[in-house]
């Protein structure tokens, strides 16, 4: 049997099992490893006798040294009644083992324990026939964070890059499925960032086996009763950054015991259109207590029954403190409770910075204001502070935008004496430590797909790409699609083909309607994670057939929302007011009369001045 019908054949057992029941997880490993009381010489063995670091408490070398204790562990807990065990290779990350000196081990360590767990599952069934087995190949957060600042002195350092933690996580994945895991689980994530560059690597490397996959399970730290990650994201943020992995779970594991872990569970369960996985930790922290954590398996087992009767779980598990005894006591009482059917979605664009933000593309919601103040060829003032090297007054700017009303910032650094690409991550980087500021979702504009690019590996929520366009032609359009899609990412689509811009409707329409068509049907994106821009051209130049293009415009907006369904609209507004630049009081009573009829059409977003729109009837008559 070749190895796609195999994972394919696993793939589906696990689906079929998860459609009947509740899939029991494994419990903590490192509690497990405490009680073994090991020594240095447990963790050195023969192959790091000499070895030049401390290496008690790597437990991940334990496959390696201690195969046997590693072994029996996965024993117990399928014992315990585990559909899944996880692989002992939390820390086997090039990143993580820099602190012992061992990146080198990085491949031997994850090929060995997945093998050691697949050995642990197939000798059990093999005394069981009636049972299925599986072990996912943990992929830990590394000790390092890709969107906050270790030093206080300088919040754009960042420890590590996305590019580092890309390749980390693509060798560890490489490994692990080498080694015969049937599932790739990143967990305990405490940056989203970090997160999104695993599943980056993850998806990077289905790509290199012609797309053939093993099932991803996702699941995510919350830090305390704030409801938020390490990083700052509240669970329906996490959720709109990730959720393009379209993973087979996602779900909530470690920091909190399952009664401080309940509303977050609860809110994932609700708005995920996948299952839910959660495994907690065993309550607080007890140093008195043989397990190190406070609960028993009988308190533990009874918080989780709550949250299965309760209908938020598909999956379920334990994580530090729990061992094979809370996990039996768990399976017992849950066994026969019927699994969570997963949420129907109702179709919208889901953005995220530290909080949601959710746009429908019909006429029920509000207006999304775009700030467009942080951009160096649309503002004098943040053009004229970035070249001086003030970042710090540049994101004041952004912060202005934010309290003004802006529900997206449009960062841009398109001007030719820049670095664009260095301002682009040192921005994005700087705005990352003001939560007034990143709260908000961010639109990475410029002309320069490497500029872009450079924005996407800086920015933990899902963000806006603006903008890319037939104007390359299909072969470019969709690479670039599809890399957006793989970071997370919507897309502005601009009205240009490879004949230029369209002035008229009918031009804007037909190169909307047909980059609709390829990234739906060829590319494979979500229509919500589309937003067109057809281009709005300025009028009052004196030139006559300048005069239609603001009516152009808003009765091309009419027509795509009609042809393309699901889709978003958007534009540059101030483009409409060119000609009278300096005038103020006109260019502002323009910009409120084109909205109020552009809006009326369809438009859902345009990048504006935020704090500076006039309403449409509070406009002077003799303005008007």
């Amino acid at each position: 049997m070749s190895t796609e019908d195999n994972s394919t054949k696993v793939s589906a057992r696990l689906k079929t099992l998860a459609e009947k029941r509740i899939v029991f997880l494994d419990g903590a490993m490192g509690t497990m490893i405490q009680r073994q009381d090991l020594k240095e010489e447990d963790f050195r063995g023969d192959l790091f006798s000499d070895h030049p670091v401390d290496l008690k408490g790597n437990n991940d070398l334990l496959s390696l040294t201690r195969p046997d204790v590693i072994y029996e562990i996965h024993r117990e807990y399928f014992e315990a009644g585990c559909d899944i065990v996880e692989t002992n290779t939390f820390s086997s990350t090039s990143i993580a083992q820099a602190d012992y000196g061992l990146e080198s081990w990085v491949k031997a360590l994850n090929v060995e324990s997945a093998k050691l767990a697949k050995k642990a599952a197939s000798d059990f069934m093999e005394k069981n026939p009636h049972r299925s087995c599986f072990v996912a190949g943990a992929l830990g957060p590394t000790n390092k964070t890709a969107s906050m600042s270790p030093d206080v002195n300088d919040p754009s350092y960042r420890a590590v890059s996305f590019d580092h933690l890309v390749e980390a996580y693509r060798e560890q994945t490489e490994a692990l499925v080498e080694g015969g895991v049937d599932i790739l689980l990143p967990e305990t994530t405490f940056d989203t960032l970090n997160l999104k560059a695993a599943i980056y690597a993850i998806e990077s490397f289905f790509d290199s086996r012609g797309g053939e996959r093993i099932p991803v399970m996702i699941s995510v730290t919350i830090t305390d009763r704030s409801g938020r990650t390490l990083s700052g994201q509240t669970v329906e943020a996490f959720w709109n950054s990730v959720r393009h992995a379209k993973p087979f779970s996602v779900g909530i594991n470690c920091a909190l015991g399952a009664e401080d872990m309940r509303p977050y569970i609860e809110e994932l369960s609700r708005i995920a259109d996948c299952r839910i996985s959660c495994y907690p930790n065993a309550g607080l922290p007890n140093p008195l207590s043989e397990t190190g954590y406070d609960e028993t398996p009988e308190i533990t087992s009874t918080l989780l029954l709550d949250f299965a009767e309760s209908g938020f779980l598909n999956i379920v598990g334990g994580c530090c403190g729990t061992t094979p005894e809370h996990i039996n006591m768990v399976v017992e009482k849950l066994k026969d409770i019927p699994p969570r059917e997963p949420t129907a979605y109702r179709d919208a664009t889901r953005l995220s910075g530290l909080e949601p933000l959710t746009i429908t593309s019909d006429t029920e919601g509000p207006f999304i204001m775009v700030g467009e103040r942080t951009n160096v060829t649309g503002s004098p003032k943040f053009a004229r502070l970035v070249k001086e090297g003030d970042f710090e007054g540049a994101v004041s700017v952004a912060l202005q935008q934010v309290e003004n009303g802006a529900n997206i910032i449009d960062v841009n650094f398109d001007e030719g004496l820049l670095d664009s690409e260095a301002c682009m991550n040192r921005y994005l980087n700087l705005i990352a430590s003001e939560p007034e500021v990143t709260r908000v979702p961010v639109m990475i504009d410029s002309s320069k797909w490497s500029v872009i690019e450079e924005g996407l590996k800086c920015i933990q929520g899902k963000c806006i790409v603006n903008s890319i366009s037939l104007k390359e032609g299909e072969e470019v359009f969709c690479q670039q699609a599809k890399e957006a899609m793989r970071y997370g990412a919507s897309v502005v689509v601009m009205a240009f083909d490879e004949k230029g811009q369209g002035s008229l409707k009918e031009d804007k329409v037909k190169v909307c309607k047909r980059a609709y068509r390829v990234l739906t049907e060829k590319v494979g994106m979500d229509p919500c994670d589309i937003i067109f821009d057809p281009n709005i051209l300025t009028v009052g130049t004196g030139i006559e057939e300048h005069n239609s293009y603001a009516v152009n415009f808003i009765e091309a907006v009419r027509e795509i929302k009609k042809s393309c369904p699901k889709a978003l609209t958007s534009g540059g507004v101030s483009n409409i007011s060119f000609s009278f630049r300096g005038n103020n009081v006109v260019r502002e009573a323009m910009h409120s009369a084109f909205l109020y009829h552009a809006i009326k059409a369809g438009l859902d977003m345009g990048i504006v001045n935020a704090g500076m729109l006039t309403v449409y009837d509070d406009i002077e008559p003799e303005t008007s």
